[in-house]
């Protein structure tokens, strides 16, 4: 495929020469093409296949592929340089290019790329905020970028680049045009959020929730919070957090380095809430009206998706909203344009069926949230859950503690899927009354591919869909087969 070079955006500073200052590399150019040390790059690439001209690709050594054996094609591609963890021979440069080109001497790419994104920030001066919590972090960020975006030209994290490796890859897409960036920061062992941090040496820290996640490495709760608290370790002098008020553990932070915790949240909070949502009436499926009290006024809005904890994304974008000048009009709108993330409580119209895509992951806490949105819904409600990972040595009663709660929340068909997803179904069939038992389904499947050649039987009729499992168990297959060719939203 052709590239026009002059259609590329040139990453500011970002020299072969600086990149390898800021990441500790040895600089390699041949003698006659030193000229290329000074040229910034269009942009930083891992995967071969979207090198263009005058790209940084860094070279990774995966589990399946090792990308130093494609740095020869990269350069046939007119890559302008390569971050390599060995030398460099004959084999790996193409003959006949005239253009100039180099390479740089890491130890570790993964490592080096750290060092350049955290110089590539500083050198844009672009103010950042930090999403992290146990759940939620994804729509938070959401609804932080989309609240943002009334004022700001803002860029968000994609997907799930929220580790070591992805949040770079984020910063690497930002350039001058940008004033905003929105980063979401997730870890699963301690330790991680100090380095992400000291990556994005955030302005502002927005913390969700602190929840029974990766318990197989943080221990408890406290652990996690001691975890996400990590992020505070490179925040900004003059910086803003941003938390929780209705969580136990995020009001335990009252001060850090002298800058004191703005809190939101609904009545019934922990700490005295600087925004706070009031009269909140459900909507269903169709999302929530709430008035919400800021120090700068208070409004109507109406949030588009369903659930409380959507009107806690609400309350932290807008009090995001608040710390970088925006009005309250700024902010109702940002609220009212959020979209929904695929895999992540999206909705999709499906004839008479309403599925709710809430694959990408799950845990104890999440589950509960989404099975309680279920339950106030209209017409029949089934829930198709999946084993949750990372849970250590607590994960069997969870699971059955995740099972009594769809029976609380009035679900009239449970079906779960996999080794640990019987253990939601043993809970549910021990919270079953002698009365409910006459209402409410159970099934169990050992895995996907054994539900999907029922999906039909179990699904086929007018109803409401949840779709919940941890990552690993691929229910995107299911949501995919369910949905088919339909009305998304």
């Amino acid at each position: 495929m052709d590239v026009n070079t002059e259609e590329l955006q040139m990453m500011e500073q970002m020299t072969p020469h600086n990149i390898a200052q800021a990441c500790g590399g040895i600089l390699h150019c041949r003698e006659y093409q030193e000229d290329a040390a000074y040229r910034e790059v269009t942009c930083v690439e891992t995967d071969s296949r979207n090198a263009v001209p005058g790209c940084l690709f860094a070279a990774i050594k995966g589990t399946r592929v090792d990308g130093h054996r494609f740095i020869r094609d990269v350069f046939a591609k007119g890559a302008l340089c390569v971050l390599t963890e060995r030398e460099l021979t004959e084999a790996d440069l193409p003959e006949g290019v005239a253009d100039s080109f180099c390479w740089i001497q890491v130890r570790s790419t993964l490592e080096a790329l750290k060092h350049i994104a955290r110089f590539y920030l500083q050198t844009l001066g672009i103010p950042a905020v930090g999403i992290a919590g146990s759940v939620g972090k994804t729509s938070t960020k959401e609804m932080v970028a989309s609240v943002l975006s009334q004022k700001y030209r803002v860029l968000s994290t994609q997907g799930n680049f929220n580790n070591e490796l992805g949040v770079p890859l984020t910063i690497f897409r930002l350039n001058r045009t940008h004033e905003i960036a929105v980063l979401e920061m997730g870890i699963s062992d301690f330790g991680e959020m100090h380095r992400l941090s000291e990556i994005v040496h955030p302005d502002t820290v927005v913390m969700t929730n602190i929840g029974d996640c990766h318990l197989e490495n943080l221990g408890d709760r406290d652990g996690v919070l001691r975890a996400k608290s990590e992020i505070f370790d490179f925040l900004q002098p003059e910086g803003h957090i941003i938390l929780n008020g209705n969580d136990e553990k995020l009001v335990q932070i009252r001060e850090v380095n002298g800058i004191r915790p703005v809190f939101y949240g609904v009545p019934g909070a922990y700490a005295e809430l600087s925004v706070c949502a009031k009269e909140i009436s459900g909507c269903g499926l169709d999302g929530t009206d709430v008035w919400i009290e800021t120090p700068q006024g208070s409004f109507s809005c109406h949030v588009p998706m369903p659930g409380e904890h959507m009107v806690m994304n609400a309350l932290a974008a807008a009090a995001a909203g608040l710390t970088y000048g925006l009005t309250p009009d700024q902010i109702r709108n940002g609220i009212e344009s959020y979209k929904g993330v695929s895999g992540r409580f999206h909705l999709i119209h499906a004839g008479e069926r309403i599925i709710i895509d809430d694959c990408y992951n799950a845990n104890p806490m999440s589950m509960k949230a989404s099975l309680r949105i279920l339950g106030d819904a209209d017409g029949y409600r089934t829930a198709i859950l999946g084993d949750m990972a990372e849970l250590g040595e607590r994960e069997e009663q969870m699971h059955r503690e995740v099972g009594a709660f769809a029976v609380q929340c009035g679900i009239q068909r449970l079906i779960t899927i996999g080794e640990r997803g019987r253990w939601i179904l043993e809970g549910a069939d021990a919270e079953l009354s002698r009365e409910q038992q006459d209402t409410m389904t159970l099934r169990h499947y050992d895995s996907v591919d054994d539900f999907l050649l029922c999906a039909g039987e179990e699904t086929g009729f007018p109803c409401n869909i949840l779709i919940k499992a941890s990552h690993f168990m691929n229910f995107s297959r299911i949501v995919e087969a369910l949905a088919g060719d339909t009305d998304q939203r």
